[in-house]
């Protein structure tokens, strides 16, 4: 598991430890480890031209401390002060020993007088061209608000100068706790962090200016703190993915019950059953007007005319795929009854939070960020802005979990408030491919969702999982997830989560599209 502590918990965790060390010792062990994933990148240090950002708070320290590093083993190191008077004394004077220049300040490239401007950018400009790789120490992980005004051209002339990008911590000007982003910021092409991962660097609109995430452990005790953000890996999911026994049949493996599709729509019946099939449901029960569309698919799956409650039992329903008018009915049907329930689509649009909040069993809502915006009440570009804002509160107003469904799918657990609610960590799925943006491609999840509720597992793990899964399955589909990669259809993705599933559970973090890079 890939855990992300907020801001606060990770100040009070190198407090506890720098009470512990020799002062300065924790600096010099972050600064260490960006100089060695600087030095890699690089390839060769000695002669290369190395540019530090440099702000007034501990990032600045590191990178100058790192810059003396790299500037001892023959690169050559300027530092760009933003702040001449509040720069770290202590990492200044090791890089001037090490035969680091120093520009900045008034007089320096003009960034660090009030009101920077075109001058401003000129001056950045002149001292990053050329440079090899720039490190981003402007400002820390308690920055809010994007970057100050000055800040801006060094920016910019960082992103236009085709050297490396290297982000201190986190870009300057995206935001720790929230992943948003609320103005200009650094485009990283890596981020080294340290002692923990913080939840903007795999949630987005953040994660987009991150690039490559590499971690320095510097020894902090997060043991006993709440994680704000978790990602599974492959082993994680591979524990969690239901296996049959030489007793089970299909009733006990779970069998899942599908309300989807319509005249309109019947291909959503049948990519939701797709992907229950595919997804290890024993049996799947379908109800709704396009079972003759999913016959003539899959014609192991048992049809009935409905209403869901006279289908015969199931051991988890999902509800709303291609609907539409029928959704209103088909959803208070489903919601009586006492078995975990998915909603999707069409199910979301007549829902309220009344209907859900009093049931006993699970309900796993999964909308996009258009659906998320309006049970909110809210416009989109609002939940895109702030998604982990938006999952938690949906899944507090609700009372249920919520999937929401994006370029960072994310899964908050049944949220609650008072005295005794503690808040539990949100998910994030790390896999997945921009092709899985496809029609139909969200009901293949939600039966894939559908049957992993059936076979007994909880509504953040079912979510969890079968995002990890089809994320997997979207890229083994388009051939990648980077260049080479090609377009796919839903039907494409359903048939590619059996191999996704081998692949998780036969070979581990070593299968195709292992997330974050690894292997």
């Amino acid at each position: 598991m890939r855990a992300a502590y907020g801001v606060e918990t990770v100040r009070t965790a190198e407090r506890e430890l720098m009470a512990r060390l020799p002062e300065g010792a924790l600096m010099q062990r972050a600064a260490a480890g960006l100089a060695a994933v600087c030095a890699g990148l690089l390839g060769r240090v000695y002669g290369a031209r190395v540019v530090l950002l440099v702000g007034s708070g501990d990032n600045g320290g590191d990178a100058l401390y790192a810059g003396a590093r790299l500037a001892r083993r023959g690169a050559g190191v300027t530092a760009v002060l933003l702040d001449a008077e509040r720069a770290h004394g202590g990492g200044l004077a090791a890089l001037r020993r090490a035969g680091g220049a120093v520009a900045g300040g008034v007089g320096g490239v003009g960034v660090g007088a009030a009101g920077a401007g075109a001058g401003a950018a000129v001056g950045a400009g002149a001292v990053l061209a050329g440079a090899d790789l720039v490190i981003d120490g402007i400002t820390g992980i308690g920055g809010r608000g994007g970057l100050r005004e000055a800040a801006v051209p060094l920016a910019r002339a960082a992103r236009d100068s085709g050297a490396i990008v290297v982000a201190v911590d986190l870009p300057s000007g995206v935001e720790a706790d929230s992943g948003e982003v609320r103005g200009e910021c650094v485009r990283a092409d890596a981020t080294v962090t340290f002692g923990t991962y913080k939840p903007g660097l795999l949630i987005d609109p953040a994660r987009e200016y991150v690039g490559a995430v590499r971690l320095v452990e510097l020894g902090l005790d997060l043991g006993a703190a709440e994680a704000d953000v978790e990602a599974l890996q492959h082993a994680d999911v591979a524990a969690l993915l239901p296996v049959p026994g030489a007793e089970s049949d299909k009733y006990r493996r779970g069998v899942v019950g599908v309300v989807a599709g319509s005249e309109r729509y019947p291909g959503a019946a049948v990519l939701a059953v797709a992907g229950a099939l595919r997804g290890g449901a024993g049996a799947v029960r379908y109800v709704g007007h396009g079972a003759d569309a999913v016959i003539a698919r899959y014609p192991e799956a048992l049809v009935h005319a409905g209403p869901p409650s006279k289908a015969g039992r199931v051991q988890a329903w999902v509800v709303g795929p291609g609907l539409g008018d029928d959704a209103g009915r088909a959803l208070g049907d489903v919601l009586a009854s006492d078995v975990p329930v998915l909603v999707d689509a069409d199910g979301l649009r007549p829902l309220e939070p009344e209907m859900v909040r009093g049931r006993d069993a699970p309900t796993l809502l999964t909308p996009h960020a258009g659906e998320a915006a309006a049970l909110l009440g809210v416009s989109r570009e609002e939940v895109e802005a702030g998604r982990l804002v938006a999952v938690r509160e949906l899944a507090a107003l609700y009372g249920a979990t919520v999937l929401l469904k994006g370029s960072t799918t994310l899964v908050a657990p049944a949220g609650g408030a008072g005295a005794g609610f503690v808040r539990r960590p949100v998910r994030v799925n790390p896999t997945g491919t921009p092709w899985l943006a496809t029609a139909g491609s969200g009901d293949v999840l939600s039966g894939l969702a559908g049957a992993l509720l059936a076979a007994g597992l909880g509504a953040v793990d079912a979510g969890s999982v079968a995002a990890y899964v089809h994320g997997l399955a979207g890229r083994l589909a388009a051939g990648g997830a980077g260049v080479g990669a090609a377009p796919v259809g839903a039907h494409d993705v359903a048939d590619a989560v059996p191999g996704a599933w081998r692949g998780v559970v036969g070979r581990g973090r070593a299968a195709p599209g292992a997330p974050f890079g690894t292997a």
